[in-house]
């Protein structure tokens, strides 16, 4: 009778504790202690295609009313339009409403570089370059089709652009101050002519200058993807292939290496920095009280994506006063992570965007992109990597810690199952 005794009793504290365990789940339901950050092309989408995973995401994703379960925010490198466009296409594709305010293009944190936003500023890319400029927060802009107006002598690579008679020199127009650097052009012998005058001229295109002058004037980059992927068969070509073109370019014109004020997008600290106040102030929005404590980031470039959130995971740890510096493997990253925590100073939210900090981010990659399964990787980073396997920026060391994943999955659907599993939602 005594052990029928304990063995009810036994049963009657494993139902208390199943109960107790699943309320505490559906509470953090409630107010989840976690955000997710998906990355897009190659992740939700192929070009204009929907991925099928990404249907079945959405279904885990959002609750009864069609509202996000957790905070959720769309990290791409993207960055040929606003982001209310970009919202608007990916809603389309989805079948989702996507608000804008849960987009991030690879140059929304230049939102918060005020620094330059009264600057006399230069802007390449593609695109309504001009106004996603003002978008962020530029006041004075000045387009590289600006230049080839005021200066038609410039652009002499095609000769049908060539001007028959050449007008004369503008001696009023303004001084560039600054360079940014959108995304990849169409017409890239254009602007990486124009854009090298502008830096060697010290940004005054009226005179031909004397000496170099070092250091130049501030160039902030976004988006340093090398290739990208669409419906086409191969990867194409990114942003970062040209930022590959300008700087060695410029090296070899003046045997300098050209030095940028930021870079932004994935990998940089500063995006996913941006990316998790977002998330911050999505929550609060929601009413969602818990602390966002974990970040989960998902993505298929491991150049990119895992690359980014597991440096920023250093940065979190670093932060904390963790030494986590000594047990990465090679010095280059310290300096990695060193230079880019500089780039912090340039980082002032704005008021609605709250500060935090999560306990870590972990990273999530998919095999529907520029990942496939069992690809080599080299473990030493002393061999030959920069040109048979690093598509990383020249500004960002290689290390196999940096692009070794928390978890691989097949696609996007076990990404999010995943998340849920370990934060017992399941």
């Amino acid at each position: 009778m005594i052990i029928e005794m304990f063995r009810k009793s036994g049963r009657l504290l494993q139902t208390a504790v199943g109960v107790y365990r699943r309320g505490i789940a559906r509470s953090n339901q409630h107010s989840p202690a976690f955000g997710v950050l998906f990355d897009i092309d190659g992740v939700l989408v192929r070009g204009t295609t929907l991925i099928p995973a990404a249907k079945e995401a959405f279904r885990l994703l959002l609750d009864k009313n069609g509202k996000f379960r957790a905070p959720v925010v769309f990290v791409t490198n993207a960055g040929n339009c606003v982001r209310q466009a970009r919202a608007q296409q990916l809603s389309a594709i989805l079948e989702v409403e996507i608000p804008q305010d849960q987009v991030i293009l690879s140059h929304s944190p230049l939102r918060m570089f005020h620094r330059f936003h009264d600057k006399q500023v230069l802007v390449s890319g593609q695109g309504p370059v001009a106004e996603i400029a003002k978008n962020v927060g530029f006041q004075h802009i000045i387009t590289i089709d600006m230049i080839r107006e005021a200066f038609p002598q410039l652009d002499v690579v095609d000769h049908s652009r060539r001007p028959k008679h050449l007008p004369p020199p503008k001696m009023d127009f303004p001084q560039i101050e600054a360079v940014i650097l959108f995304g990849e052009p169409v017409r890239w012998e254009t602007n990486l002519q124009l854009i090298i005058d502008v830096i060697l001229s010290d940004g005054k295109l009226a005179s031909a200058p004397h000496v170099v002058p070092y250091p130049h004037i501030p160039v902030l980059a976004c988006n340093m993807d090398l290739l990208w992927v669409t419906e086409a068969t191969m990867p194409r070509f990114g942003h970062g292939t040209f930022l590959v073109c300008l700087e060695n370019i410029f090296k070899k014109i003046t045997g300098l290496e050209l030095r940028y004020e930021a870079l932004i997008g994935k990998p940089s600290i500063i995006t996913y920095k941006y990316a998790e106040c977002v998330l911050r102030q999505q929550a609060m929005k929601r009413g969602w009280t818990a602390p966002i404590q974990r970040l989960y980031a998902i993505g298929d470039n491991p150049m990119a994506d895992i690359y980014g959130a597991n440096l920023y995971n250093q940065h979190i740890q670093a932060a904390c006063g963790d030494q986590v510096h000594a047990q990465v493997k090679g010095h280059k990253v310290m300096e990695t992570l060193k230079e880019e925590s500089v780039v912090l100073k340039y980082f002032k939210p704005e008021e609605e965007l709250p500060l935090g900090a999560a306990d870590w981010c972990k990273s999530i990659l998919v095999c529907t992109g520029m990942y496939r399964r069992y690809n080599e990787m080299p473990s030493d980073p002393e061999e030959s990597v920069v040109e048979t396997v690093f598509h990383g920026h020249r500004d960002f060391c290689f290390d196999p810690s940096l692009v070794e994943p928390s978890w691989i999955v097949e696609d996007v659907k076990e990404a999010v199952e995943l998340i849920y599993k370990e934060e017992g939602w399941v």
